[in-house]
């Protein structure tokens, strides 16, 4: 009875090892299996009946070697290895995606940040005494274009130009247009009023409300075009006295557009009430004299976008230099004043129209009402030689 038992870990060994090599031969697993110990199936007479129900040994060692190479099969499978583990704070690190440097690309372009302030609140300024009163803040003009002047205010030693820059100094400039339009460069907002007063001085006919916008130039050295557009800022490698003027004409014109579209869309407001009384009444309430006013109007909105404002002439330095073509190309896509222009010439067509109806229209009540008095006289004509006939008759 012993001796069979005894001989039960050398019937292991030999199996574990037809088992084993089969799986030896995958290239996938990591290390080749360890022989299995002598005390896992081994049983000592004292712990073993005589007389026990069990299978045979021979069987039993072959089904528990099975087993055993299975398990250590499929715990080198699914253990991963420590070479393929990713770690993900690793691959999204700014070190490799370059984050950090856009972060200081645009810190640095925060600091060499250049507010453009745009005003608008009267129809014309007398460039000349301007110039007169403040010749120490006059800038020469470097092209023909007379119907704007450049005020600097602050350091006036130091012009602007490459290697020098206006952001974070106490330098500023004021583009001063003849139709009305004012463009504040490196002004903050506390100190807009003051230089308001300058030129309101030099000022007529002063709005009831002011028109205000906001714009932003940046300047950055290391930039690798000389300009880059941005949502409601343009960023520069430098901005000088060429700059200012580009930036200032555009600003300048958009500003102003916007208070000529304003003035038209309160005229088709105002037809558009009139329309709507004759379609429940059938007739209108308008003065002739009233009717001449909204024809004046309109015509003198549409001259001063297109001679004053020169919508559609190009700038001087933009001719000479390619850079500043570019930037005023830029701004006139940014602001739209095609798309705008194109809008306001549409509604000024529809104020015509209406001018021409309105015209003819009392024109015809005008017709009608001499009409009407030739046949009064007439018949107080006839009535009266009636009169004078049987008078005489009698």
């Amino acid at each position: 009875m012993w001796r069979p038992i005894r001989q039960l870990p050398s019937l292991f060994v030999r199996t574990t090892r037809t088992r084993t090599l089969p799986y030896s031969s995958f290239p996938s697993l990591s290390s080749p299996l360890p022989k299995p110990q002598r005390s896992a199936f081994f049983f000592t007479p004292s712990k073993t009946p005589r007389s026990v129900a069990t299978p045979s040994p021979s069987l039993t060692g072959v089904i528990n070697a099975s087993r055993s190479i299975a398990a250590r099969c499929i715990s080198s499978f699914s253990t991963p290895q420590p070479e393929t583990v990713v770690d993900w704070n690793d691959v999204v690190s700014c070190s490799e995606v370059g984050d950090g440097g856009d972060v200081e690309a645009v810190e640095e372009g925060a600091k060499r940040s250049i507010p453009v302030r745009a005003c608008f609140f009267s129809t014309s300024v007398d460039l000349r005494g301007l110039v007169q009163q403040n010749k120490q803040n006059f800038i020469p003009p470097t092209s023909r274009m007379t119907n704007y002047v450049v005020l600097k205010f602050g350091d006036l030693a130091s012009p602007p130009g490459p290697g020098v820059f206006i952001s974070g100094t106490d330098c500023c400039f004021m583009v001063v247009f003849q139709y009305g339009s004012i463009v504040l460069f490196n002004v903050r907002e506390c100190d807009v009023d003051q230089y308001l007063k300058i030129v309101e001085n030099h000022a007529s006919g002063l709005l009831p409300e002011m028109r205000k916008d906001e714009y932003e130039v940046r300047e950055m050295p290391a930039l690798n075009s000389w300009m880059q557009g941005g949502l409601d800022y343009i960023m520069l490698q430098f901005l000088n006295i060429d700059g200012i003027r580009t930036i200032g004409s555009v600003l300048g014109q958009s500003i102003a557009l916007d208070y000529y579209v304003r003035q038209v869309d309160g005229m088709v407001a105002e037809f558009t009430d009139i329309n709507r009384g004759m379609e429940k009444t059938g007739t209108f309430t308008m003065d002739r004299k009233k009717l001449f006013q909204i024809v004046g109007k309109a015509n003198s909105n549409l001259a001063d976008v297109i001679l004053k404002l020169g919508l559609f002439e190009r700038s001087d330095i933009a001719w000479k230099d390619a850079k500043y073509a570019m930037i005023w190309e830029f701004l006139r896509d940014e602001f739209e004043l095609t798309q705008r222009f194109a809008s306001l010439d549409f509604k000024l067509k529809f104020v015509e129209h209406n001018i021409r109806f309105l015209q003819e229209i009392l024109q015809n009540r005008k017709s009608d009402f001499l009409e009407w008095l030739i046949i009064v006289l007439i018949s107080a004509e006839i009535v009266i030689s009636l009169y004078d006939l049987i008078k005489r008759s009698i």
